[in-house]
């Protein structure tokens, strides 16, 4: 029996920044990242290039103005597209509580803002009231009552769609590779997170309330955010205004609109039929047991209409089958 599973989740071989028909933004750090429209907005000395090791080493000091290392993505992203941000990073050490006045955890971020606004003296993460248009991937790092990974949209009024998985804790020194998915049909924010290909997780979907208003992003940013704004009285012995010292690296980071796979079919046994965009490369793979995937076909170059990809040589009992997107 044949069983779809959709995953634009499993990006490979990213290139430099490069844009194409579909609007893709997607960095390896292989050369200076400045060279291709990247910057540094806020502290310069928390982002640092390292043409040895090709990545990018990040402090998270919420004791620093709210700084990013951000590109533009050329466009305005809302609930009505559809998107995808993809990042590849790895944490070396972590402290929270830094600062004994905020002694609870506080977040790592990477994602997309509006960078108007973002940039504003007014943009303060800490009230929970002045960071609006924030689509983001948080880690709340364990500060005594468990660490928690956490995807956030947050609408031009402030409103929040914020949902936790936890407790969930990343470890340091492990690579993992987060990536997060957006679909206008159900206004859903899906997220796939593995570390050294293995899948964690599952990682809960944060749905988007239109009610709450719509969100508008225009930048990709790795943040590090300023602790202030934050309520730093005592509730029931404990203090939840916090603060971070983190340093790590972010290996690969890309983000495309529209997504590289939709419109998703199954025209025939062991036949897989989706849309696609020129300029990407799309493999079909295959599993028997959700764990293991195995590919089945040879990297296909997109088109501008319909895709199909086949399986020849399917196993006799039930299968899952998804189709990989990766840049050539």
């Amino acid at each position: 029996m044949l069983k779809i599973r959709l995953s634009v989740l499993a990006l490979a071989s990213l290139l430099a920044v490069q844009p194409v028909s579909a609007l893709t933004i997607a960095e390896n750090f292989a050369t200076d990242p400045a060279a291709r429209g990247w910057a540094v907005f806020g502290d310069t000395n928390l982002f640092a290039w390292n043409a040895t090791n090709q990545n990018l080493a990040v402090t998270w000091d919420s004791s620093k103005p709210n700084s990013y290392f951000h590109h533009p993505l050329g466009m305005t992203v809302t609930s009505a597209s559809n998107f995808m941000l993809s990042v590849d990073f790895t944490l070396q050490n972590i402290a929270t509580g830094i600062n004994p006045d905020k002694p609870y955890t506080f977040q790592i971020a990477i994602g997309l803002h509006h960078h108007a606004t973002a940039t504003e003296s007014g943009f303060v993460i800490g009230s929970g009231y002045q960071a609006p248009n924030l689509v983001e991937l948080n880690y709340f790092p364990d500060a005594g009552q468990g660490a928690s990974v956490t995807t956030l949209m947050i609408s031009s009024a402030n409103e929040f769609d914020y949902v936790s998985t936890d407790p969930l804790e990343l470890v340091p020194g492990a690579h993992y590779q987060a990536v997060l998915v957006y679909t206008a049909a159900d206004q859903t924010l899906r997220t796939t997170l593995a570390s050294n290909g293995i899948p964690i997780g599952p990682i809960n979907e944060n749905r988007h309330n239109p009610d709450l208003g719509d969100f508008a992003v225009d930048t990709i940013a790795i943040a590090s955010y300023n602790e202030e704004g934050q309520d730093t009285n005592e509730y029931g012995g404990i203090v939840y205004a916090g603060s971070i010292l983190a340093h790590g690296t972010v290996n690969k980071i890309a983000f495309a609109s529209p997504l590289p796979v939709d419109k998703i079919s199954a025209p025939a046994p062991g036949a897989v039929q989706f849309t696609g965009v020129t300029d990407w490369n799309y493999v079909l793979e295959r599993t028997v047991d959700l764990r293991n995937w195995i590919p089945v076909t040879a990297p296909t170059p997109g088109s501008a209409g319909p895709l199909t990809l086949t399986d020849t040589n399917p196993p006799g009992g039930s299968a899952y089958y998804r189709v990989r997107a990766q840049l050539p």
